[in-house]
C-alpha cells in the first residue's frame, strides 16, 4: 500500500474524537494482563478465546453497517491478503505476549513489551514518511522512560530470563507491525471490518496452535468462562475496536505512545486486586508516561497545524 502522511490531513473534531478513542481503548487493553493471570487455561487458550468470543459482536456489527450502507465494496483478495497478515501479526503479539510472562518477571515483560512505540515511530518513518517534530520524539522518548521507571522496581536481568525477555521483545516488534499494518488497512476498510477479518483469521492461528502447545482449551469451570468473556468483550471488541479507530485519524507513531496509559491501568488495577503496592517509582513513572503522552500530542498537533498552513486544502 502507498505510504500516506496522515500529519498532512488534519481534521481537529476527528483527533479529538481519535485521541480520545485511543486513550479509552488503551484503558481497555490496561485490563488485559489482569484477566490473562485471572485465567484458568494456558496463555495461547486465553488468547484463542479473547479474539473468538469478540466475532459474534463484530460480525453482527459488520452485518448492520452492511444494511446501512449497502453499496459498500467487499474486501478485494489484495485487501484479505494485508487482513490476513493482520491478524497474523496479531496473533503473534498475543502469542508472545502470554508466553513472555511464563518465563520471565511480569516487570520485565510489560518493560520490554512497552518499547513497542518506539518500533512503531521507525516503522512509521520510513513507511508512512511520518515527521512529527522534536516535541513529539521527546515525547516518546518520556513515555517509554516512564514505562521503565513503572517497572524498574521490580525489573532484574538474569540467564534464566533471558527467554522470557526475548519473547517480550518480540511482542513489542509484532505488536508495532500489526499496529502499522492495521494503520494502513484503516484507509481502505471501516473498524468492523478489519477487526472481524482480523480477529477471525488470528483465530485459525491460535486455534491450532494450542493443541500443538499443550494446553486445555477449555476453563476447569463456568466461573472460568468470566475473564475469557473480559478478554473478549473488554480487551478484544472494546479495547481493540477503539484503537483501529483511533488510528484512522492520527498517526501511528502518536497513536503507539498514547497506549503506553496501558500499564498505568494494569499498575492501578492490580494493586487491590492482587495487592501489588505502587512505590514512589511508580507513581513517577505514571507521572512521567502521561507527561510524555501530553507532550506527544502536542508536537502532533503543532506538526498537523504546520502542515495545514502549509496545504489549506488537503485534496489539492
Amino acid at each position: 500500500m502507498a505510504p500516506r502522511d496522515l500529519t498532512s490531513k488534519p481534521h481537529p473534531i476527528l483527533n479529538h474524537k481519535a485521541f480520545l478513542a485511543l486513550v479509552l481503548g488503551g484503558v481497555a487493553i490496561g485490563f488485559s494482563p489482569i484477566f490473562v493471570k485471572l485465567a484458568d487455561v494456558g496463555p495461547t487458550a486465553s488468547a484463542f478465546w479473547r479474539v473468538t468470543l469478540a466475532l459474534p459482536l463484530l460480525y453482527f456489527w459488520m452485518a448492520r453497517e452492511k444494511t446501512n450502507t449497502p453499496d459498500s465494496p467487499p474486501p478485494s483478495k489484495r485487501g484479505y491478503k494485508f487482513l490476513f497478515l493482520c491478524g497474523f501479526y496479531f496473533a503473534l503479539d498475543l502469542v508472545f505476549w502470554h508466553w513472555s510472562v511464563q518465563f520471565t518477571t511480569v516487570a520485565n515483560a510489560t518493560l520490554l513489551s512497552n518499547m513497542m512505540p518506539a518500533f512503531v515511530a521507525i516503522g512509521a518513518f520510513f513507511i508512512f514518511k511520518e515527521r512529527l517534530g522534536r516535541i513529539f520524539y521527546l515525547g516518546l522518548f518520556l513515555s517509554v522512560l516512564g514505562a521503565g521507571f513503572l517497572a524498574g522496581n521490580s525489573f532484574e536481568l538474569a540467564p534464566g530470563r533471558l527467554l522470557g525477555d526475548g519473547l517480550a521483545v518480540l511482542t513489542a516488534i509484532f505488536y508495532a507491525v500489526y499496529m502499522l499494518a492495521v494503520s494502513s488497512l484503516r484507509g481502505e476498510f471501516s473498524t468492523v471490518i478489519v477487526m472481524f477479518w482480523t480477529g477471525l483469521f488470528a483465530a485459525l492461528f491460535l486455534g491450532p496452535f494450542t493443541f500443538i502447545m499443550g494446553e486445555s482449551l477449555w476453563p476447569t469451570s463456568s466461573s472460568g468462562w468470566l475473564p475469557l468473556f473480559g478478554l473478549g468483550f473488554v480487551s478484544q471488541f472494546a479495547g481493540q475496536g477503539l484503537i483501529v479507530y483511533g488510528l484512522r485519524h492520527l498517526p501511528s507513531s502518536f497513536g503507539a505512545v498514547t497506549l503506553l496509559i496501558q500499564p498505568i491501568v494494569a499498575a492501578a488495577i492490580a494493586w487491590p486486586l492482587f495487592g501489588e503496592v505502587l512505590g514512589t517509582m511508580d507513581f513517577i513513572g505514571a507521572t512521567v508516561i502521561l507527561s510524555g503522552i501530553f507532550l506527544a500530542r502536542l508536537g502532533a498537533k503543532q506538526k498537523s497545524n504546520s502542515n495545514s498552513d502549509l496545504n489549506p486544502n488537503p485534496n489539492s
